[in-house]
């Protein structure tokens, strides 16, 4: 389906740089040929297309935003639109992106040993290692405070004992970088621990019956007296500014990315609008409602572009904090969830059939609205910068 020039109402393109738009085209034509005619079948099938990941590496998409040890050290402005071309794709392959780079490579580069980044970061941006992220647990998401996985150091190694949930590459992870408590067990005494694949006591298994990101794979991490060597200790931060950190990390790639699903939602309905006639042989785009549907969703998309960016270029220049990523996080996610719902309805019954976009975005970003903060959390971040009270607890 060619893209329509309607989408970039507001001029977009005139504010990016040459090498901006080279890396989203590249990620755009790789997502038009290798990932659309496949990805509805994967999401049918409940598998994750693990033959694409060469490809995304070969196109510096895995850490994309880092400097040094094979990764493209691209600005990040250029990998938020990266990362939206590949939720163009499917939430569940840049789900694995986001985990891969934001949330993986981004500690060992920012909190690792010369070592650890040496001998994680150069296989992770060619995609021949893979990495998760162990914060989560099945009792405490939004509370990561409460976590009850511990470490306890014996001699040269740690000794780490819990489960973490709802873990994106987790069974095909090589390397987990997992949150767990050490010492006292308070929250300040948090620290990053980079568990090896086949490391005893190590276990991943798929959790089933998932009806959203189908084409992803999140699991449970258990471990059970996993003795894991000094050596893979993250030594560059203690307490849970280490994973919050990777978190806000991630959601600032993660509000300019849903953006994508929301562009895919919006052009597949126009298409099919123009396309379907009903009644008198008239097309349903040429009747009120429908214009009034596909008018809202494409004010939503400027507003989310525009905000994408802004943050992108404030993040580049040092001058992004915590709220904007939430208002950010918030807003394009909420907008995108609702597009994917409107141009269901536009598609009428067809729109229930993964034939169609409008679902599989849909069902995907359910999930995007509650994990990297829920909609609710991020709703008290700003409650509290704009009152200056914590309504948290």
């Amino acid at each position: 389906m060619p893209r329509a020039d309607i989408t970039d109402l507001f001029r977009i393109d005139d504010l990016l740089s040459a090498e901006e738009k080279a890396a989203r085209d590249s990620v755009a034509r790789f997502v038009d040929a290798e990932v659309l005619p496949i990805i509805g079948r994967h999401f049918r099938d409940g598998t994750f297309p693990a033959h694409l990941v060469p490809g995304l590496a070969e196109l510096g998409v895995l850490g994309a935003n880092l400097q040094g040890y094979g990764c493209a050290g691209m600005n990040t402005v250029s990998y938020g639109l990266v990362l939206q071309e590949l939720e163009r794709g499917d939430s569940g392959l840049r789900s694995f992106a986001s985990v891969q780079g934001s949330l993986c490579m981004f500690p060992i580069h920012t909190f690792g040993s010369d070592e650890q980044k040496a001998r994680f970061l150069p296989g992770m941006a060619k995609g021949t290692l893979i990495g998760c992220f162990g914060l989560t647990e099945p009792d405490f998401g939004s509370n990561p405070g409460g976590m009850r996985a511990r470490a306890r150091k014996d001699g040269d190694s740690w000794v780490l004992n819990g489960t973490k949930a709802w873990i994106t590459n987790g069974s095909i992870a090589d390397v987990a970088v997992v949150w767990a408590k050490t010492e006292d067990g308070g929250a300040e005494s948090v620290r990053g621990f980079l568990v090896e694949k086949g490391m005893p006591g190590f276990s991943a298994r798929e959790i089933p019956g998932k009806f959203s990101l189908r084409a992803s794979l999140t699991s449970e991490l258990t471990f059970q007296d996993v003795r894991v060597p000094e050596r893979n200790v993250l030594p560059g931060v203690v307490g849970l500014k280490g994973p919050l950190s990777c978190l806000n990390n991630a959601r600032a790639g993660i509000a300019f990315a849903v953006t994508g699903a929301a562009i895919a939602c919006f052009e597949g309905a126009r298409e099919y609008a123009l396309s379907r006639a009903q009644f008198d042989g008239k097309s349903i785009a040429g009747y009120q409602l429908t214009q009034e549907k596909l008018a809202d969703m494409l004010q939503e998309i400027v507003k989310a572009q525009l905000l994408s960016l802004r943050l992108a270029r404030l993040k580049d220049e040092g001058r992004s904090n915590p709220v904007m990523v939430s208002l950010a996080k918030r807003n394009n996610v909420k907008s995108a969830l609702e597009i994917a719902r409107v141009a269901r309805s536009i598609y009428g019954a067809n729109g229930i059939t993964d034939d169609y976009p409008p679902v599989r975005h849909m069902l995907n970003l359910e999930s995007v609205f509650t994990y990297e903060g829920t909609h609710e959390v991020h709703t008290l971040v700003l409650g509290k910068a704009i009152t200056g009270i914590d309504a948290f607890g």
